[in-house]
Formats: structure tokens, C-alpha cells, sequence
């Protein structure tokens, strides 16, 4: 239970409002990028090529991966279904991307390249609904799936996020040579 240290009051409403909220950001944000990928540019076969370029090998699976894991993501946040796993995935998603692109080009989303800092917060804001839950307005809590400890979400959330993400590095990560 959250207190209002001011007065007192517990605020359910509220903490489910911006439970909502969150997810409806991340899962809208993290589904649109899939989207793009797929859909937009230069689709998948365009994004195959970005992402050999990069080092992601095959570019051709980690593509269709990465965009089936933001749209699937996504779509589980944005219902607020199976939420621990979902928030795991943004997570594993956002650490490859921090890893693969990101990290060379410092912490702010301005420099030159984009630096950590989006994907850092968008991978610590799946933090909430994958430790909290996914609060009233969900399927989660309609369905009464998942009914766990804050700390067992937030295990697991954290385990599947940086251990899938670490996985998915080791297998299939390898950094062009710099000339």
C-alpha cells in the first residue's frame, strides 16, 4: 500500500491511473518501433541490413526478431497482459540497443549518434509495471494472472530482461572492426 506522506490518504485510483499510463507510453512507443520496422522505410529487408551492419548476425533474424518482440511487447503492455514479461522484454530490448548502438556514443540522446540515456529510461520505466504489476485497468487483473510478490515480479522482470538481452548478445554480437 502507497501513503500520501502529506495527508495520510492511499490514492488507489491515482496509482492505477499512472500504473495505465506507463504502460500505455512504453507499450504504444516500444509497438510503434516494431511498426516501423516492418512496415516503414525500408522494412524488414532494410532493417536486416541495418542490423548486420552493426554487428547483429544474422541481420536477417534479429530483424524479424526484434520487431516481433516490439510488437508483441508492445501489445502486452498496452493491455496490460502478462506484465512482468512484457516489461522483461522492453528491458532485453533496450540493453542490446544500449550494447550494440548507443553506448559508443556516450549518455545523451543528443549527441552525435544518440547516446544511452532514451533507452536507459524507457528500459528502467518498464521497471514500474514489471515490479508493481499492471495495476486495475489491466487483463492482468481482470484475469487474476500473475498474482505475485512486488519482489517476485521484479526478480523475474530483471532476470528474463538482462539475462535475455545478455543472451541474445553472446549469440549473436559481433561488432564490426573498427578500421
Amino acid at each position: 500500500m502507497i501513503i500520501n506522506n502529506l495527508s495520510g490518504s492511499v490514492y488507489p485510483v491515482a496509482i492505477n491511473l499512472v500504473l495505465l499510463a506507463v504502460r500505455l507510453f512504453l507499450g504504444l512507443t516500444i509497438f510503434s518501433h516494431g511498426y516501423a520496422k516492418v512496415f516503414r522505410g525500408g522494412k524488414l529487408a532494410g532493417t536486416a541490413g541495418w542490423f548486420d551492419s552493426i554487428g547483429m548476425r544474422p541481420g536477417k533474424i534479429n530483424a524479424f526478431m526484434a520487431a516481433s518482440t516490439e510488437l508483441g511487447v508492445g501489445v502486452l503492455l498496452t493491455l496490460g497482459f502478462l506484465t512482468p514479461f512484457a516489461s522483461a522484454g522492453l528491458i532485453a530490448l533496450m540493453v542490446v540497443a544500449m550494447v550494440t548502438v548507443h553506448r559508443k556514443n556516450g549518455f545523451f540522446i543528443f549527441n552525435k549518434g544518440g547516446g544511452i540515456e532514451y533507452c536507459l529510461g524507457l528500459a528502467f520505466m518498464a521497471l514500474v509495471p514489471g515490479t508493481l504489476g499492471a495495476g486495475k485497468f489491466s487483463l492482468d487483473n481482470a484475469w487474476h494472472v500473475l498474482r505475485w510478490s512486488n519482489t517476485t515480479n521484479l526478480v523475474v522482470t530483471v532476470a528474463l530482461g538482462v539475462g535475455g538481452a545478455l543472451l541474445q548478445l553472446a549469440a549473436c554480437y559481433r561488432p564490426p572492426q573498427e578500421v
